[in-house]
């Protein structure tokens, strides 16, 4: 998991970050003084675990909570903090834990084990490649707001958990057209897929990683996926489509098939 903590006072910072830095669980924690920062780092680095004071000087650590989980909303939210009152307005946030000061590398333990406990292993997406491009979520076609949505999708599909940068999608997307305003449009296309996806109620697809996007292929049911792990279901020819950039991929299957 990859961590942030956030407390305004640095002793209790340096702390908290010693405490989540020694469970095994974790590969990775930033931490930060300044919620304004935090707000910086989660637009180009996923999160799946933040550590958060409640009393922090700017906009507090709740509503810090609802900012994040707008981007991320995978992350999982753990308040730290030495007032007990402010537990229900926490929990309202449907935050995962609760931890009271002083915070103990045992505490957060505790808390990541219920985490792990919580999550659900079963994938809920199913994507089928072979043919045109569909997504169902739960058994039901997934709504994309916008069809440049779905492509955007379907090219982090294809590229099988490799990340891609903004630069790289946009190359292949659009060929023509103004760079500025095809970076403006895909980030609004990033937005729409995020909600896409909450709105199904399914967690950790897309992940950011720097300014590399892609998909967690654990967590998707997808014909491509398993045709390359095992070699079933079979290809017939046809792969995403109504995407001419999928054509590419389309031929090494292609030749691959020929050769087996």
């Amino acid at each position: 998991m990859k961590a942030i903590v956030v407390d305004d006072e640095i002793a209790m910072l340096s702390a908290l970050k010693e405490a989540v830095e020694a469970s095994t669980d974790i590969e990775k924690v930033d931490a930060f003084s300044a919620c304004s920062a935090v707000l910086e780092y989660i637009e180009e680095n996923e999160v799946d675990i933040a550590f958060l004071d409640i009393m922090m000087r700017g906009i507090g650590g709740i509503e810090l909570a609802k900012k994040i989980q707008e981007v991320h909303p995978e992350c999982k939210i753990v308040f730290c903090t030495g007032y007990s009152e402010y537990a229900i307005e926490a929990f309202q946030q449907h935050v995962s834990g609760y931890l009271m000061k002083p915070i103990t590398k045992e505490a957060v333990q505790k808390e990541i084990d219920h985490i792990k406990e919580l999550q659900v292993s079963k994938k809920v997406l199913k994507v089928n490649c072979f043919g045109n491009f569909e997504v169902l979520a739960n058994g039901k076609p997934l709504s994309f707001k916008r069809s440049m949505t779905k492509e955007l999708f379907a090219y982090l599909i294809d590229r099988n958990g490799s990340g891609v940068t903004s630069q790289q999608i946009c190359a292949v997307l659009w060929e023509d057209g103004d760079e500025k305003a095809k970076l403006v449009y895909l980030r609004q296309l990033f937005s729409d897929l995020r909600h896409t996806i909450n709105e199904a109620n399914i967690s950790g697809i897309v992940r950011v990683n720097g300014y590399q996007y892609s998909v967690e292929t654990e967590k998707i049911d997808c014909d491509y996926y398993s045709y390359l792990k095992t070699g079933f279901p079979k290809f017939h020819g046809e792969y995403m489509s109504q995407y001419s950039w999928a054509e590419g991929t389309c031929s090494v299957l292609a030749y691959e098939n020929k050769r087996d």
